[in-house]
């Protein structure tokens, strides 16, 4: 195991491939670790691919509370400790926030983004706060089913592989998933994003509860150049449904872009 030590604590992370091979930084969705990305890298040959746990998920640290500039600079700490040159970023929801934020403050860090099932801002802050109460006095278990149909479609939903996912949600720390939630209810990136000026490729599921593919592409939409791309019978983690689609999709934006 990797540790990056950083002021709230220790980070997690895991560094997979050649370290010839152009280095691609992958990041998590709320409730999630880093196994995200298994299904996914197994389909995505030639990178040297960099995934961490964020605060208070997987085997990082909690961290105390924070924003998405907050999660920013932990990344941007993690690139200036394992590579040379700027990177590519490929953010999936609240991961996508963090590659958003981090392009528009550090674009010497990243050559090129990937964000999948994101957006300028994801939900509202009541829905956050409501999200917040239940899991402070019913446990996070209790809204595990709601994430699942939100972020599955009903393909996959009906797949024996579905408990693991719902398992990784209810093992999350409830105190660092709801610093999470936080940081989303006072997350707005509408500005920063619209001044980003890399080449970037969005993607959206058909079937996504958290971010559907309209937000997803008005996010698309705020810049110069970016691509946006709708992956069919996917929802929210389409790395995890649709890994090899995804994997398609990705594959010839990073050998574009990779040097």
């Amino acid at each position: 195991m990797q540790v990056l030590n950083r002021p709230w604590g220790t980070m997690h992370y895991r560094i997979d491939g050649p370290a010839n091979a152009p280095t691609v930084i992958f990041a998590n969705s709320l409730g999630t670790d880093l196994r995200l990305w298994d299904a996914a890298l197994a389909e995505i040959p030639g990178i040297r691919a960099i995934r961490f746990d964020k605060r208070g998920h997987g085997l990082s640290d909690l961290g105390g509370d924070y924003a998405i500039a907050d999660l920013a600079d932990d990344v941007a700490a993690l690139i200036e400790a394992t590579s040379d040159g700027p990177v590519i970023i490929c953010g999936l929801s609240i991961g996508g926030m963090i590659a958003q934020n981090l392009a528009a403050r550090r674009p010497d860090l990243i050559r090129a983004a990937v964000l999948s099932n994101t957006a300028v801002k994801m939900g509202t802050a009541e829905s956050w706060t409501d999200r917040i109460r239940t899991i402070e006095t019913r446990g996070i278990a209790a809204i595990a089913d709601m994430v699942m149909e939100r972020w599955f479609a009903p393909t996959f939903r009906a797949r024996p592989e579905l408990a693991l996912w719902r398992n990784m949600v209810i093992r999350t720390s409830a105190p660092g998933y709801i610093a999470a939630c936080r940081a989303l209810a006072a997350a707005n990136l509408t500005v920063q994003t619209a001044g980003l000026r890399l080449p970037t490729l969005v993607i959206a599921g058909d079937s996504d509860g958290s971010s559907p593919a309209d937000l997803v592409r008005a996010t698309a939409a705020l810049i110069p150049g970016a691509r946006f791309h709708i992956i069919a019978d996917a929802g929210h983690l389409p790395c995890v449904e649709q890994p090899r689609a995804f994997a398609a999709t990705v594959i010839p934006f990073l050998q574009e872009h990779s040097r």
